[in-house]
């Protein structure tokens, strides 16, 4: 799965098929039917343009997209989350991670070794408590974001809801640029050989991530002095 991971990055767009002839050019011999299951497993999704949401049959816990358009002027008024795989030397993680949208600041994460959905909702309150409640939080469609205990805890806390549309992380594109650059400059350069030495790593990616690398987007400042310079 590190192999499909790593090309889906500088691939988004490429779906079972394609995925399955880059797998065999690489020597591995799968069927489509397995590449589907490890896409999913992955949580790899290929990106397509958007289509019109009232024709895909969607729950009732989905909601519009409200970026667009929309002026972010301060920290705390849009975060994203999203869930994203993390190879090791044996087996793999989950990441969840939370961006403060107008610092770029990570305001919270969690790694986990399921897709359970109370461990987004965790993520989210550790970041609330350090943090405070954000305005808006955008997700994409996945379960975890569309499941009843996640829609009742935003409604709860006052917080607007806000949805990518199917198959668009560019609706998601700050935790997205995040998930690349911590992929391209931590987890395959120096992968870890277990949970434990993963989560020491990503804590430390993080704390680099927030408090030392500039960013050209916030001005070339870091994002913590962004985002504690205008709370």
């Amino acid at each position: 799965m590190k192999k499909m991971d790593k090309h889906h990055q500088d691939h988004p767009t490429y779906g079972v098929l394609q995925m399955q002839d880059y797998l065999l050019a690489q020597g591995l011999r799968v069927n489509p039917k397995r590449v589907r299951r490890l896409m999913r497993k992955a949580q790899i999704i290929a990106q397509y343009p958007k289509r019109n949401l009232s024709k895909l049959g969607l729950s009732d816990y989905i909601y519009p997209y409200l970026l667009r358009n929309l002026d972010v002027d301060h920290p705390n008024q849009v975060w994203e989350i999203d869930i994203t795989y993390i190879p090791m030397d044996r087996g793999f993680m989950y990441l969840t991670a939370i961006i403060d949208v107008y610092s770029r600041f990570i305001v919270g994460w969690g790694l986990h070794n399921s897709l359970h959905g109370e461990n987004v909702i965790e993520v989210l309150d550790g970041a609330i408590d350090e943090h405070g409640v954000p305005g808006i939080i955008n997700s994409d469609q996945g379960s975890q974001f569309t499941s009843p205990a996640w829609v009742n805890r935003l409604n709860e806390l006052g917080i607007s809801i806000s949805m990518d549309g199917r198959g668009r992380a560019t609706d998601n594109i700050y935790i997205e640029r995040f998930w690349r650059t911590l992929k391209q400059d931590y987890v395959y350069p120096f992968p870890a050989e277990n949970g434990t030495t993963l989560w020491k790593g990503i804590r430390w990616f993080v704390n680099h991530y927030n408090k030392e690398k500039t960013h050209q987007g916030v001005g070339r400042r870091t994002p913590e002095s962004v985002f504690r310079l205008s709370a």
